[in-house]
């Protein structure tokens, strides 16, 4: 019995991926159809990374096309490709790095930090290669949450930094070159300079994505580094109170301004649970992160708790995502990261590599 490509297309149009929405074949996933007499193979390739989610995939997939009558043995070949993606207009890609993701808040103590690092091990825990920026320069935590305090960086050739690595992280921070009781007392201008030279005199080895974790704030800093730092997309934490939302408004409008796609809104904080008994409160509100994305059109990616042992773990360099991975919290952490390298894998991808480079000669 002889099949044809389009009756496989057909028994896959109705399987839709859990994570994107859309079917494998609408979503363009299902490659290279091969038959060999009834038995047939194909590939199904996920834009983002899925190392949690790629059997129960296979096994959907391979349902789908089982049921096309007179198959004989279905084999899938399920695998995530991540490529670089679309940023601001006239702002190169860096070396090494092929999406950058932004997490920032409008204000500071929302837990802006342990959202990044928790992320960004999330992502790696997918499968990807990520790296982690403290862009912080005035008060650095990442080495502190990662246990790299007291590290500091290699330079192999004396001009650029190798990033130290924890938890299959590549970091790189300030706090890693200063003393942890030292205050950095500059200015904005020289602020600016010490995050370049962070970001573009470290060795990042060929990652999927570079989480920033932002400095607090919609001045100077963060202006600067929204124009110059080749943004794929960035991710709002606030907690449900009213005054931290005033502010994570004005940081959505700021990168809005400089036409940095928002990923979507995470709402920490949001449910505290008694540890004794049980009993939930809303300590700081009730549905502010939710209301926020509804009025400027963006994607609430998840909620929070207030947790004891979300601050433990960081505070003791062992996040929650690696120190408690079988956690209801670690598992939420995934569920924002995976839905982040979807918004970016449904970006426009970065087409800069493939144009030729045009040299103006007198003949």
């Amino acid at each position: 019995m002889t099949f044809t490509e389009q009756q496989i297309k057909d028994a896959l149009v109705g399987v839709v991926d859990p994570n994107t929405g859309k079917d494998f074949v609408a979503g363009r996933a299902l490659k290279n159809i091969k038959f060999a007499g009834a038995d047939v193979a194909f590939d199904i390739e996920l834009g983002y990374p899925a190392k949690t989610q790629i059997d129960p995939i296979r096994h959907q997939v391979i349902a789908a096309v089982r049921g096309v009558p007179g198959i004989g043995n279905v084999s899938a070949n399920v695998y995530s490709k991540i490529v670089p993606h679309a940023v601001q207009l006239g702002v190169k890609l860096l070396p090494g790095v092929k999406n950058i993701v932004a997490i920032a808040s409008g204000k500071g103590g929302v837990g802006k930090s342990t959202t990044a690092v928790n992320l960004a091990l999330a992502l790696a825990q997918e499968g990807a290669r990520v790296g982690i920026l403290d862009a912080d320069i005035y008060g650095p935590s990442q080495p502190q949450m990662l246990g790299l305090a007291g590290q500091e960086p290699e330079s192999k050739d004396g001009k650029s930094m190798e990033p130290l690595e924890a938890y299959g992280l590549q970091a790189m921070s300030i706090g890693f070159m200063v003393d942890v009781e030292t205050p950095m007392v500059w200015r904005g201008p020289m602020v600016a300079q010490a995050l370049d030279q962070l970001l573009s005199q470290t060795n990042w080895h060929d990652l999927d994505y570079l989480i920033v974790d932002m400095p607090p704030g919609t001045g100077d800093i963060q202006l600067s580094l929204s124009q110059k730092v080749p943004v794929t997309g960035a991710v709002i934490v606030t907690t449900p109170q009213d005054i931290a939302l005033i502010d994570a408004r004005k940081g959505l409008k700021m990168f809005e301004k400089v036409n940095i796609p928002i990923l979507g809104i995470v709402e920490n904080m949001s449910i505290h649970i008694c540890s004794k008994c049980g009993h939930e409160e809303h300590v700081f509100g009730e549905g502010g992160g939710q209301r926020m994305g509804q009025d400027y059109g963006v994607e609430f990616l998840g909620s929070l708790p207030l947790e004891l042992a979300i601050r433990e773990m960081a505070d003791g360099g062992k996040p929650t995502v690696v120190g408690a991975p079988e956690s209801r919290t670690a598992e939420i952490y995934r569920g924002i990261a995976r839905r982040v390298a979807v918004k970016i894998a449904e970006k426009a991808k970065d087409m800069t590599s493939k144009f030729p480079n045009i040299v103006v000669q007198n003949t």
